[in-house]
């Protein structure tokens, strides 16, 4: 087998930005399309290939072939049993480790299914996943699924929701010589902010795995002019929330919980900009329950948005597994080490070979 470091500083150094990963997709499409028990299918910058051999289950594995833009870590550095650049944990080390499992294992004791997609790192409007599903959503079925993004060789279950929020509180316009005659809309944002700054999270224990909800305000604009008093400020909120809420009582919660800051009789507003759905764990499935023995450590939540959620809302119960801290992804210490590459790969092997 390819020493899976030096394989992960090869993919490394093609470079595959969101929207721009055609000359990687093309390096997985070739060495895939010369394995003869695959069948592999293109769609636009995706590649899938499968096996058919008559097994009871299907395993699918995937991982998305982009990154985001790079942070002076364009070029793979290998340090001993280190890999430095961009995409090394995020995720060019779960591609390498899904190329060497679709090359290597003729044989699987499970039908597998490769999934390696485009623009997952950009909105979901772009996502290589939804292009391939609108396609063919046959290529993507499967019993269970595993997402390689980076989990440090851990079992990482389910995933959080996303609602993106904008609070909009109305005010009056009035001279600033004369404020008294209005009403300040950026003065009002003290009492929601101080609610949003103190929220209490929830940690729900889903599977044996803690989830831990935040709330965060993450932008503010507001303001007419220096001598005027401002009738319009606005708010932009992050919520994660656990996998025991769906969006609707995400937001329900929400809004009851900022209400002492929102007066709607003036014509206050919280409003959902954007969400994505949560995903439970669903460790009890037979296969995912073999990933967890077979990494042999317990699993722990995902804290962030996966394209679990992808494939838990079409029925398909999925996990994260993947070699690299997730820490570092994004950052311009991005790395990845060769004992997560060998682990992630060896426990992989496992399950495809045994369940």
């Amino acid at each position: 087998m390819t020493d899976l470091l030096t394989r992960t500083a090869e993919l490394v150094a093609v470079a595959s930005v969101s929207h721009d990963e055609r000359e990687l997709a093309d390096l997985v499409h070739v060495e895939l399309s010369a394995v003869p028990w695959l069948e592999v299918t293109r769609i636009e910058d995706n590649v899938v290939a499968r096996t058919h051999l008559g097994r009871p289950r299907r395993l699918v594995l995937a991982g998305h072939l982009d990154t985001v833009p790079p942070a002076g870590n364009e070029r793979p550095r290998i340090d001993g049993d280190v890999l430095h650049g961009l995409g090394s944990a995020d995720m060019k080390a779960g591609l390498a480790v899904m190329l060497a499992l679709a090359g290597g294992l003729r044989s699987p004791a499970v039908d597998a299914t490769y999934v390696f997609y485009a623009c997952e790192e950009v909105a979901t409007r772009f996502s290589g996943l939804r292009v391939v599903d609108r396609e063919r959503p046959d290529l993507l079925a499967g019993d269970a699924a595993v997402l390689a993004e980076p989990t440090g060789a851990l079992v990482e279950a389910g995933c959080q929701g996303v609602l993106r929020l904008e609070a909009r509180l109305r005010g009056a316009r009035a001279h600033t010589a004369r404020p008294w005659t209005g009403r300040n809309a950026i003065h009002r944002l003290a009492p929601l902010l101080e609610l949003v700054a103190g929220f209490e999270e929830r940690r729900p224990v889903l599977d044996g795995c803690e989830y831990r909800e935040a709330l965060q305000a993450v932008g503010v604009s507001g303001g007419v002019a220096g001598n005027v008093v401002p009738d319009d400020a606005r708010v932009a909120i992050s919520h994660r929330f656990a996998p025991d809420r769906d969006g609707e009582q995400a937001y329900a919660a929400l809004r009851a919980y900022l209400a002492p800051a929102l007066s709607p009789e003036i014509g206050d507003e919280l409003a959902v900009e954007d969400s994505a759905p949560a995903a439970a764990p669903m460790l009890g499935h037979p296969l995912l329950a073999a990933l967890v023995a077979s990494s042999g450590a317990p699993p722990r939540a995902k804290l962030g948005w996966t394209d679990v959620a992808f494939f838990a809302a079409r029925g398909v119960p999925a996990a994260n597994f993947g070699p690299g801290d997730p820490l570092v992804a994004h950052t311009s210490e991005e790395r990845v080490e060769r004992a997560d590459l060998e682990a992630v790969h060896a426990a992989l092997a496992r399950v495809l070979q045994e369940s």
